[in-house]
């Protein structure tokens, strides 16, 4: 029995002394997080500036694209105006010159109504600018000059003109579309009493009534 109370004692005393032991130990230590080294700072440094200058470089780039974009654009607009401006003078410069050929005279030989090789040529151009104004139409007004009755020359003048709108019809202007009036000796064209104030005068002048404008300054 006593040797049961000596073990049992000294196993108290053992434990005792291993749980003293382990309180004391000290605690391992605890690893310390890494501080950055300059070169890690200077290399963030750097990234961080060459970002910054690659992001104003794109904005930059941008700015000048979009400069860019925006001349041509006024450029484009520009250009298209003075298109619509030489266009215009274009076609008025064409109407001009169709209006001055429909409204040409023709003339005749002395008491003759016939239709010359030359007169001829005029009414044919006169003839494919009526047929390429489908809408157009004529007047044509028969005169003579101051020698002879007013009855013989208001017939002459009628002749005269009626001969035109025939020659006009046979190169398929529609008949429709050209009206015919005498004016005799009544409305000269030259006021003088010689040959050359006579031819002037022995024609047929044309008025446009309708036509897409042509009749309009």
């Amino acid at each position: 029995m006593k040797l049961t109370l000596i073990f049992g004692l000294a196993s108290c005393v053992a434990a005792t002394v291993f749980a003293c032991a382990k309180q004391s130990a000290p605690e391992p230590p605890q690893p310390s997080a890494a501080q950055p080294s300059a070169d890690s700072i200077a290399a963030v440094e750097k990234a961080r500036a060459e970002s910054a200058a690659a992001e104003a470089a794109a904005v930059a780039l941008k700015t000048r694209q979009d400069s860019a974009m925006e001349a041509a654009r006024a450029e484009e607009v520009e250009r298209a105006a003075n298109q619509r401006t030489n266009d215009s003078a274009a076609a008025l410069s064409r109407v001009d010159s169709i209006r001055t050929l429909l409204v040409a005279p023709i003339e005749f030989e002395v008491a003759k109504f016939k239709i010359t090789p030359d007169e001829a040529a005029l009414l044919d151009q006169k003839a494919a600018v009526l047929m390429s104004h489908p809408n157009a139409k004529v007047r044509i007004s028969g005169h003579t000059d101051e020698r002879g009755s007013d009855k013989m020359n208001m017939a002459l003048g009628k002749r005269r003109a009626q001969a035109a709108k025939e020659y006009l019809v046979s190169r398929g202007v529609d008949s429709t579309r050209i009206e015919t009036v005498s004016y005799g000796k009544e409305r000269p064209l030259e006021a003088g009493h010689d040959e050359g104030a006579w031819a002037k005068n022995r024609r047929d002048e044309f008025e446009i009534l309708i036509g897409e404008s042509l009749n309009q300054r």
